[in-house]
């Protein structure tokens, strides 16, 4: 029944949901581009520019602190750390200590997204693995100084549904369309050892612009805006370089 309206510069959350599917990891919640014209909505919402449209879940769980509720629940960046080392759900019970009840296969698929997308906010709000612009949010409100001490850095956006606590969902995923392939964030996978079998083998099968432009252009508003295929093969090369790197760093360790 209830969708949020964001931004026109946050139309890359519409890539993000296709990229999603294409992929397998199931994990984003929809999103369309669509331009509004109720004479309910205040006027920058109906003045002529496309906006990305996402799907509210009301089932997704979030802490009842007010400064933390973007979250199902806290993780510094060491607990983080130490809960992909205990293998939840794997190696030990996902209700063990230093887990938070997530499957350990979900930190992959996160970990792949976010890398691809080259989305900071979630693992990375500090801008710890890349060098920020001195225009970017988390300099100027001074996130980026707690890089040197780990402790101080929080994940954020990181929430579960109540109905499915074992899986991630993945929200607010319009990233970084055309970061330089030599400030890629690599600190987004650290710590992550696996990745899931499906989405690796798209990326590895020369298929990947073929099946998301099929994918893309079934959002006809979206199509349209973004100049069809010829204004998207740029993007999606980038992901394609992004995951190269990205395979070629892992296949090396």
């Amino acid at each position: 029944i209830c969708a949020l309206i964001k931004r026109p510069n946050d139309w890359f959350e519409v890539f993000a949901f296709h990229l999603d599917r294409v992929l397998g990891l199931n994990r984003s919640l929809p999103a369309v581009l669509r331009t509004f014209h109720s004479e309910i909505l205040p006027y920058k919402y109906i003045n002529g520019s496309p906006r990305p449209v996402i799907w509210w879940d009301p089932s997704i769980q979030h802490l009842s602190d007010a400064d933390n509720d973007q979250n199902s629940f806290s993780l510094t960046w060491p607990q983080y750390q130490i809960l992909l080392q205990s293998r939840c759900g794997t190696r030990v019970p996902l209700n063990f200590t230093t887990c938070v009840g997530v499957h350990h296969s979900e930190w992959g698929r996160l970990a792949l997204f976010d890398f691809l997308l080259q989305v900071n906010d979630r693992l990375d709000r500090s801008c710890c693995g890349f060098r920020p612009d001195s225009s970017e949010l988390c300099v100027e409100n001074l996130l980026h100084v707690k890089c040197g001490n780990p402790k101080d850095i929080n994940l954020v956006h990181i929430l579960v549904r109540k109905t499915e606590p074992s899986k991630l969902v993945f929200i607010d995923n319009a990233g970084r369309p055309h970061q330089p392939q030599d400030n890629l964030n690599f600190r987004l996978v650290e710590g992550i050892d696996e990745f899931p079998e499906r989405a690796v083998s798209v990326l590895q099968s020369g298929c990947l612009e073929k099946m998301l432009l099929r994918s893309l252009s079934v959002d006809r508003e979206f199509w349209v805006s973004r100049r069809e295929a010829s204004g998207l093969k740029s993007i999606i090369r980038h992901i394609e370089q992004r995951a190269k790197a990205l395979l070629n760093d892992a296949h090396s360790v």
